[in-house]
């Protein structure tokens, strides 16, 4: 494949493929990854920990462009959550998991078995759709739904995005890195690139499903706080708990 798009994607080859292109992107990624665990553990402690994770794993695999969308809808300071925030947190969840199984994908499959491009992409799909999958379907069994209910929802809910995400993610990683061992810049640059406009092609997804009414969104951080308060007052074994207080 790489035979035949090389001229038209010499530019960003030449890019991607250059030390300094990791280099430019640790500078980039890891004070935002420091800000936003820092904002977690003081401003946003009140968070659930699977959102905190989320966070994490987003601005892990973005970098600043995680940061800003964590800053913009995923901090109880937001001043109010749209549906183009909802829609920001949920592609945001979706992504941990699924970019947590393509990069595992990716590893086991050129790492481990010295795969072609067609068992890479399999694999890295099913590591992908399993982990992202598995986000959704287990807080649904938590919560007390019916693991058949459970498995109906995650699927109509979160399918659309996954594939979109993966289609383009794992179609990106292979035309910049196809023929790339781990040993390559191009190997860990592509995944930068490709994880990161997986993200932005789901968003549009994530938009349409929520206005549509078939999924909600994650919980706005705003009552998250509320919630994390209300659940303390309420609790007797809650460190916070207040007897008396409504």
């Amino acid at each position: 494949m790489n035979e035949f798009l090389a001229p038209a994607l010499g530019p960003v080859l030449s890019v991607v493929s250059s030390p300094w292109f990791l280099a430019a992107w640790l500078v980039l990624m890891l004070p935002s990854l420091v800000i936003v665990i820092r904002d977690l553990a003081t401003k946003n402690v009140h968070l659930m920990s699977l959102m905190k994770v989320v966070w994490g794993l987003t601005v892990l695999y973005s970098g600043p462009l995680g940061l800003l969308i964590y800053w913009r809808t995923g901090r109880k300071e937001i001043p109010d959550d749209r549906p183009w925030r909802r829609a920001f947190r949920s592609v945001a969840h979706c992504y941990s998991g699924c970019g947590l199984g393509e990069i595992i994908g990716v590893l086991i499959a050129v790492g481990l078995l010295a795969a072609g491009n067609i068992v890479t992409a399999i694999v890295t799909f099913a590591l992908a759709y399993t982990i992202g999958f598995a986000l959704s379907f287990g807080p649904l069994l938590q919560d007390g739904v019916a693991p058949w209910q459970a498995v109906k929802d995650t699927f109509r809910a979160e399918t659309p995005s996954i594939l979109v995400m993966e289609i383009v993610a794992i179609s990106v990683d292979l035309m910049l890195a196809g023929n790339a061992g781990m040993g390559e810049v191009i190997f860990w640059s592509s995944l930068i690139v490709s994880l990161t406009l997986g993200l932005l092609a789901a968003y549009p997804v994530n938009l349409a499903l929520i206005k549509a009414g078939v999924k909600e969104g994650m919980m706005d951080p705003r009552m998250t706080d509320h919630s994390h308060h209300a659940e303390a007052e309420a609790d007797p074994m809650h460190p916070r708990y207040h007897p008396g207080h409504a």
